[in-house]
């Protein structure tokens, strides 16, 4: 009966509790807020940051307030918490300090806080997860620190992590890849630039250029040649070693090598059996290398083989020497065909229509005189025409031509098939000079001497090629012939004339040259482009001062200067004896001890101390020798002159300046088309 009434009283009870579960939300609300509530208000009222700095346990945040946090997380989504697990991996472990000073609005104010916070780089895990520790039962320590490595390890923070890292390593290619772009724009840019540069230049070049970017260009010649070296090298010490099988497979694959090679100088010259023969000799010069090689022996090859190369290059540059004397001496046949043709016309003309007009001019000091001496009939042509055709007022210029008496129909006949517009013209025989015999002139009394024969016409061969280049160079015919040491004669050829302008013909005239005639020579006789530059040009590179005549008179730094453009004062020419100075020295070097030979030399002796410079712009020289002559002084200049071996009229010339003579001519003339004279 008892149990009954319990039992109904139990019932009455869960009746009435059943009836209402209000009081039950209120406790669950209070068991899971408080705790949160707890927290937010030790957060809120947390003390001073100062005291927490020094005090080496607060620095560690509360173990109950992580047991809070882990709480917390069943009040969120699952996105929610992966967004702070997110946060908390960046920037360390979740504090509400991080709220203070990032999160909270700014009316929202921690009354006597200090918002700093611990650094997430300074924190410690280790020596937190000690002193939490410390502070958290045995029962509840290993349930915090499983889940707080589940906190931080998440496959989501991972993933992210690796993503930022791909978006890192992407921007970072991709700037470099745009530098790399930048470069290639600036070395594209550079080519072009170096397209401009004129690589005719001597010495002049630029790594931008596109034939030098391919750094192994002709590299199959360069392997063949150094074969064909190597397998020399290894005929030889195998023919010293007695090693007679071999000795013979060496001397027939050098034979088959030397056969492909031929005369290439270049990968695409070469025969096709070019690789196999390389393949061969190759495996060859293994075999050789293995069976004969000795270092010593080797090196010893290479070096008389160098030496021997070096012989034959010096030889080479001799007979070059030679040879470009030789040709230098030579005449074209085109244009000796031009000076046959022209004697053989002129012959046949009557004499009255063998003169030239406006001979009145020929002795009037008021008009402007020009002296030309040359035996050939195209070179002065061009003189004369480039002349006229930049004078400002060709009729008053008169041009003295003087010739031998082998040209002297044929310039005749040129000059009156093809006169100079207004300009007046006279040609001279230099053989009716009646007084220019040996008599008076030293030059012609030594060229009748025996020695002087022996030594200059000579024969018999000279023993060696280098004795032969010299003996040539001054057997040259424009260093023997009158026409050229007629020029220290001028008032005797022109006697009644004030100033004149000699001219030598392998020059142009590119402007009018009627200035020189007021240039001031300040009471000197010469005036002329001085040419030394800082150690060349000078008096000791023309005359030999080892001899005490030349030595106590001269200075050996004096500047030298050009023939071939000169003004010349006659009126101080004569006042000053320098014809008379001339065959002084002149019967001095009657053995030549002083100069060897040609005018220059004695032109310097004449003159020294009696020439006034000029401006460089009047004369430009080097145009038959230098290959490096700046283009705008050519085009600046007044006369530019081709001396040197590399006259324009011979297939020496070189072929950037010869344009600037070839321009006077007209090809297309009768005499020259049935000659054969072309550009």
């Amino acid at each position: 009966m008892a149990m009954k009434r319990g039992l109904s009283g139990a019932s009455v009870h869960r009746n009435r509790g059943g009836g209402s579960g209000f009081p039950l939300a209120i406790l669950l609300f209070f068991a899971v807020l408080v705790p949160f509530i707890f927290f937010v208000r030790r957060g809120l009222h947390a003390t001073d940051r100062d005291d927490l700095s020094t005090d080496p346990i607060k620095q560690n945040v509360d173990w109950r307030e992580r047991l809070a946090l882990q709480n917390v997380k069943s009040l969120f989504t699952k996105k929610a918490m992966d967004v702070i697990a997110s946060r908390t991996s960046d920037m360390g472990p979740l504090s509400l300090d991080i709220f203070k000073k990032n999160n909270l609005s700014a009316s929202w104010k921690v009354i006597g806080a200090k918002t700093s916070v611990v650094d997430s780089d300074s924190y410690e895990p280790n020596r937190e997860a000690a002193d939490v520790r410390k502070e958290t039962p045995k029962g509840k320590r290993h349930k915090f620190s499983d889940d707080r490595a589940q906190f931080i390890a998440k496959p989501a923070d991972l993933a992210r992590r690796q993503l930022r890292e791909k978006r890192r390593e992407k921007r970072a290619s991709e700037l470099v890849k745009q530098d790399d772009e930048a470069i290639v724009k600036f070395e594209n840019a550079a080519i072009e630039r170096s397209k401009s540069v004129d690589s005719a230049v001597l010495g002049k070049y630029s790594i931008w250029r596109k034939e030098n970017e391919n750094e192994n260009s002709d590299s199959t010649v360069r392997l063949m040649r150094d074969q064909i070296i190597m397998a020399k090298v290894y005929l030889s010490i195998a023919k010293m070693k007695n090693k007679g099988d071999l000795y013979q497979q060496l001397e027939a694959h050098l034979k088959q090598s030397q056969r492909a090679l031929g005369e290439a100088n270049a990968d695409a010259d070469l025969h096709s059996s070019a690789p196999a023969k390389i393949k061969d000799m190759g495996q060859l010069l293994s075999k050789a290398r293995e069976q004969l090689y000795d270092c010593k022996l080797v090196t010893k090859k290479l070096r008389a083989m160098l030496q021997s190369a070096d012989e034959q290059v010096r030889s080479l540059k001799k007979q070059s020497t030679f040879l470009s004397q030789l040709a230098a001496k030579t005449l074209p046949n085109a244009i000796h065909c031009l000076s046959l043709r022209l004697t053989i016309d002129y012959n046949l003309l009557p004499p009255e229509k063998r003169k030239f007009p406006r001979s009145e001019n020929l002795e009037n000091p008021n008009l402007y005189h020009y002296a030309l001496f040359s035996d050939n009939v195209l070179a002065a042509s061009v003189v004369v025409n480039s002349t006229v055709m930049n004078a400002k007022d060709s009729s008053k210029h008169v041009f003295h031509l003087v010739t031998d008496k082998l040209n002297f129909g044929a310039m005749n006949m040129w000059f009156l098939l093809n006169p100079p517009g207004k300009a007046t013209i006279h040609v001279e025989n230099v053989d009716e000079f009646k007084w220019l015999n040996s008599s008076y002139c030293p030059v012609l009394r030594q060229l009748e001497s025996a020695a002087m024969k022996e030594y200059y016409f000579k024969a018999g061969h000279p023993t060696t090629l280098s004795s032969g280049a010299a003996n040539l160079k001054y057997r040259n015919p424009k260093y023997l012939s009158m026409l050229n040491h007629l020029r220290f004669y001028l008032p005797q050829v022109y006697p009644k004339l004030d100033k004149i302008l000699f001219l030598d013909d392998d020059i142009v005239v590119q402007k009018d040259l009627t200035g020189l005639w007021s240039v001031n020579l300040q009471g000197k006789v010469n005036g002329a482009v001085e040419t030394c530059g800082e150690s060349f040009h000078r008096f000791d590179k023309y005359l030999n001062f080892t001899n005490p005549h030349i030595s106590r008179n001269f200075d050996p730094n004096a500047c030298g200067w050009a023939y071939g453009m000169n003004i010349f004062d006659l009126e101080e020419w004569k006042k000053r004896d320098i014809t008379g100075i001339y065959h002084k020295w002149q019967n001095m070097n009657e053995d030549r001890v002083l100069w060897k030979l040609g005018t220059l030399p004695p032109g310097l002796i004449t003159f020294y101390g009696l020439t006034h410079p000029l401006e460089k712009s009047w004369h430009v020289l080097g145009l038959g020798y230098n290959p490096s002559v700046d283009r705008t002084e050519i085009d600046n200049a007044a006369v530019i002159h081709y001396n040197g071996n590399m006259k324009p009229w011979l297939e020496l010339a070189m072929t950037r300046y010869r344009s600037y003579w070839t321009k006077y001519i007209k090809y297309d003339h009768p005499y020259l088309h049935r000659c054969k004279l072309s550009e």
